[in-house]
């Protein structure tokens, strides 16, 4: 920044005493809430809401109390209240994927609260590899929501995280999953959701925010060459949807404990998923127990009945949806619809009434039904617990954590501020703010731009060199001016919502427009390191930066979030060691141009010539593999402990013993207590302490079209120089071990288990 105008400042100085004298009281507005018995003490006669009594016998009282339209009034998120039990309106749709965000109805930013700590989008988080830090991002977020829900600024039900796979790199919603492996995205989202969810004084009944995961189910087609995501027909093979599409949903349910699942826009073979009784009461509440409620993506009935056509009438949508297990329409088509449906005979009264105690069930244990909520439990949060030093510090770690260096040439990072005395800084993403956030955002704290970021440790030259993202023209003349006369050159580049979202899904996976140009042009006439920075949701053909002597380092840094601009800097100047991995497949170009998008098979096929998908089951090139990821540090791994033969315990006559099978099922009394233990010793041989993600794969027995690798484990520890950590998997040969079949069975496949760690490989052999 110029030197600031002495009388300027004075001016501004004055201006400012004089706005904090006549500083402007912000109106607070009171958090909806039931059972308001200091100003309505006839509310104590009601048992619902008597907190002494159990959930379910509050909920009976309740329901019980309400007439048909009533009941049909809470079906939907704009739900409407009954003044005469003292229950107000309530809004049931707020989002909080990386931040409590403005993204739906039900939360505003104001004066009072004007911002909230926006931290990465998702896929960087994911690329932390660190299970505490996903739990830990989630209570300071739902502190943040419950901070603004007791000033009437946001709602207690966040319709986050979203947990569907990354399969394919082209999806425009990519930035918002924890990648492309089932694993990950299990882990993610049950300790995201537990962060949200799990309160202070331990009240497993009791719930800090709802959390929801979606979306539910093989959902990851946006807007692709004109195939739009509200009528495409999934069509997924059970061995799929079992090992690859369901994993993460059932661990947020079993493992997470979350209080809501939402159902997707699309069908999944030939079924919407929000009217599929299979998918909906028979998986996620018969099979899987959910302890809350299923809502439909917003506006899915609509789509169900006027864009898939898939009933005749709208009262045979709502029959079929709620008889289905559906609880809640983010919409109003219930509202419209369902009293005519039970007029015809479609819907029996008892559904409803089913509907509804799950969804007042989940408001009970939020404590809506308890009065005021500045006497619970969190009554206390106010906006001073938004956007504090710590939660934003934490934005900042959890991006240089996730950050990942993919090249660096001996020499080039980290650049010393003691010899770089000036650095050229270049591209359309170097000064951005907005372009940080990704999708879902809030209104953040304050930001950081790469630009400010590098400023603050050496002395820039800035130039975009183009317009925009889109790139369409660059300019290539000026950039190369300032790079040529500079220390070292930090390229920043990539894509933003224009290029990949919700609704918009890529085609080409390559640098927008003539970015790649830009990049190319620069680095041949700099004297020192060139360093390519990437901000973007999904993977980018970036081959020929890999392949370009010149380039000397590539980072990749997602959606950095409010602080990424300094999270940027702190990995390049050395502030910070880098330790992050990459959680999905990066593709050539080749393969966008071969693979139709829509093809939901992970697994190849010889042939017609379809490679697969993911680091699972794709066969073929890869500009940089999933778990990629350098450091400034050198990280040595010994096995000191993995066995090299385990028994699987049959019963007398079971047919295995008398003849060789390649698989058994997974049977309780076979798996109990069947598991292992691997331990891993490593050291920090570098120069610099730093964080380091170790990974346990195995390559199964091929039997079942088996995965030809997958991901058992990971632990993220942190080393000082020469510094040594001993590292634990616990390996249960049933969860871990297993397969699933072509049928969706998991089965325990016998024979040679080549288990990996980093580039240690230990061959385990499983037999009966």
């Amino acid at each position: 920044m110029a030197p600031a105008n002495h009388s300027f400042f004075l001016s501004f100085s004055i201006l400012c005493v004089s706005l904090l004298i006549s500083r402007p009281v912000f109106a607070q507005t009171k958090p909806a809430f039931a059972c308001d018995v200091s100003n309505n003490p006839g509310l104590k006669n009601f048992s619902f809401c008597d907190q002494s009594l159990d959930v379910k016998s509050r909920v009976a009282d309740l329901v019980g109390r309400l007439t048909l339209q009533e009941k049909i009034g809470w079906l939907v998120n704009t739900a409407k209240g009954v003044s005469r039990l003292g229950i107000p309106d309530y809004q049931w749709w707020s989002e909080a994927l990386h931040g409590v965000s403005y993204v739906g109805p039900g939360t505003k930013f104001s004066g009072l609260v004007p911002g909230a700590t926006s931290f990465p989008q998702v896929i960087l988080t994911a690329a932390t590899f660190n299970e505490s830090l996903f739990e830990i991002i989630g209570k300071v977020v739902s502190t943040e929501a419950r901070a603004m829900y007791n000033v009437g600024l946001a709602g207690l039900t966040f319709w986050s995280p979203n947990i569907n796979i990354f399969r394919d790199p082209r999806w425009g919603r990519g930035q918002e999953t924890a990648g492309e492996d089932p694993l990950l995205s299990s882990k993610y989202g049950a300790a995201y959701v537990r962060g949200l969810q799990e309160r202070d004084d331990g009240d497993k009944d009791r719930l800090k925010v709802a959390a929801c995961c979606k979306h539910y189910t093989a959902y990851d087609v946006d807007n692709w060459k004109g195939i739009q995501r509200y009528n495409f027909n999934a069509l997924v093979t059970q061995q799929d949807l079992d090992d690859t599409f369901q994993p993460p949903f059932k661990s947020c349910v079993l493992d997470g404990n979350v209080a809501s699942v939402m159902c997707s826009y699309n069908q999944v073979n030939g079924k919407p998923t929000c009217g599929d009784p299979d998918l909906l009461y028979g998986v996620i509440r018969g099979q899987w127990k959910l302890n809350g409620y299923i809502v439909t993506d917003c506006d899915s009935l609509n789509e169900m009945f006027y864009t898939q056509k898939y009933t005749k009438t709208p009262e045979e949508t709502v029959a079929l949806a709620m008889n289905s297990g559906l609880d809640l329409n983010c919409g109003d088509f219930l509202s419209k619809f369902t009293q005519t449906a039970v007029d015809r005979g479609l819907l029996n009264e008892t559904v409803i009434n089913g509907a509804m105690s799950n969804n007042f069930a989940t408001m009970m244990r939020l404590g809506f039904f308890d009065g005021d909520p500045s006497k619970q439990l969190y009554g206390n949060l106010g906006p001073t617990d938004v956007c504090t030093t710590a939660n934003q510090e934490l934005a900042r770690e959890v991006a240089r954590e996730g950050i990942v260096l993919l090249k660096n040439t001996e020499g080039s990072l980290p650049l010393s501020p003691k010899t770089i005395k000036s650095l050229a800084v270049i591209g359309p993403n170097a000064n951005v703010t907005h372009t940080m956030l990704g999708s879902y955002e809030g209104t953040p704290c304050k930001y950081t731009t790469p630009l400010q970021g590098l400023t603050a440790s050496t002395a820039t030259v800035y130039q975009p060199g183009c317009a925009d993202v889109s790139c369409g023209s660059a300019q290539v003349d000026a950039a190369k001016k300032i790079a040529a006369a500079a220390d070292a050159v930090v390229l920043v580049m990539g894509s933003d919502q224009s290029i990949e979202r919700e609704s918009l899904d890529r085609v080409d996976i390559t640098l927008p427009g003539q970015q790649q140009l830009l990049v190319t042009e620069v680095a041949k006439v700099s004297k020192g390191p060139v360093i390519l920075v990437i901000m973007s949701g999904g993977g980018m053909d970036v081959q020929f930066a890999k392949d370009d002597p010149k380039v000397t380092s590539i980072l990749w840094v997602g959606f950095p979030g409010e602080a990424g601009g300094a999270a940027i800097a702190d990995v390049i100047f050395g502030y910070y060691n880098p330790s992050g991995r990459l959680p999905m497949t990066w593709y050539p170009q080749s393969y966008a141009d071969k693979v139709n998008m829509t093809d939901m098979h992970m697994r190849p096929n010889p042939d017609t010539g379809y490679p697969g998908r993911t680091y699972r089951f794709y066969k073929g090139p890869t500009v940089f593999s999933f778990g990629d990821g350098l450091s400034y540090s050198t990280f040595n791994h010994n096995l000191v402990r993995a066995p090299k033969l385990v028994s699987v315990p049959l019963e007398e006559g079971h047919v295995c013993r008398s003849s060789m099978c390649k698989s058994i099922d997974v049977v309780d009394h076979t798996c109990k207590n069947l598991g292992f233990d691997i331990h891993v010793r490593v050291k920090n041989v570098g120069h610099m302490s730093g964080s380091h993600t170790v990974f346990l794969f195995s390559s199964p027995p091929q039997v079942h079209n088996a995965p030809q690798k997958h991901l058992l484990g990971f632990q993220k520890l942190h080393l000082e120089p020469q510094g040594e950590g001993l590292v634990r998997f616990n390996v249960d040969v049933c969860k871990h071990l297993s397969v699933v079949d072509e049928k969706g069975n998991r089965k325990v496949a016998l024979g040679e288990h080549l288990l990996h760690v980093g580039s240690l490989k230990h061959s385990l052999n499983l037999r009966v």
